[in-house]
């Protein structure tokens, strides 16, 4: 889990190593190297989403490390581990870990994490070979994105925080991340503890089925994203 406390609020990521091992490993690095501390978000927009994560505090920046390349799709081997919670006209969608994660009808298509709210991945340029060190935050779903840029977690505790953040391209008075470390390295009693449900279970069918009764013809797999809870 990546944890970045910001004058807003603590916000707890749970990252996925196997969707984006590459992105999880820069992200961590750069935490542990103490290159977010003090961060601005740049780029926040309403429903949107929220960016930070480039030393110069604007678009274009990066980190004194290499581009990534991009990993936009799940892995074909990690296809198996996906739990499928329905199928459509449209695809299928599912879970894997936290994250959820949809295929079209194409069989030759590989899965991709859709980008909901409380979604997490990596900025980039125009080159898709350009994610560096700023990552984005989902404000609301923009399934517009999907599969065009990295995803690496999603956020199960905080979202109110990431609500919370001053809109603006900059934002006339931009919040800050003022420390983002890793869960594991911090002392027990300041380490988050949570709980998500899991999509294999009793309790998530019954979840998905109201869910369903809800929102009707419109349910997407955002509409069913695992719930969480925090147990400190």
């Amino acid at each position: 889990m990546l944890v970045i406390d910001t004058n807003r609020g603590r916000i707890v990521i749970e990252m996925e190593p196997r969707v984006a091992p590459r992105a999880v490993e820069r992200v961590s690095l750069l935490a542990r190297k103490g290159t977010y501390d003090g961060l601005l978000f740049h780029r926040v927009i309403d429903n949107v989403l929220v960016q930070t994560g480039n030393p110069n505090n604007k678009d274009g920046g990066g980190s004194e490390l290499p581009d990534l390349k991009p990993e936009f799709w799940v892995p074909d081997p990690l296809t198996t581990k996906v739990t499928w919670v329905r199928t459509t006209n449209d695809g299928s969608d599912g879970a894997i870990g936290s994250l959820p994660v949809a295929k079209g009808t194409d069989q030759f298509m590989p899965a991709w994490v859709a980008h909901c709210t409380g979604i997490v991945a990596m900025g980039r340029q125009r080159d898709p070979n350009t994610a560096n060190s700023e990552i984005y935050i989902m404000r609301g779903s923009a399934r517009g994105l999907d599969h065009d840029y990295t995803v690496f977690g999603r956020v199960l505790a905080g979202q109110a925080a990431v609500d919370a953040l001053a809109v603006g391209e900059p934002p006339v008075k931009p919040d800050r991340m003022i420390r983002v470390r890793i869960a594991a390295d911090l002392l027990a009693a300041d380490r988050p503890r949570l709980e998500i449900m899991d999509v294999k279970s009793r309790e998530y069918s019954t979840f998905a089925l109201a869910r369903g009764r809800t929102f009707g013809p419109r349910l997407s797999i955002c509409d069913m994203l695992p719930p969480a809870r925090s147990l400190n």
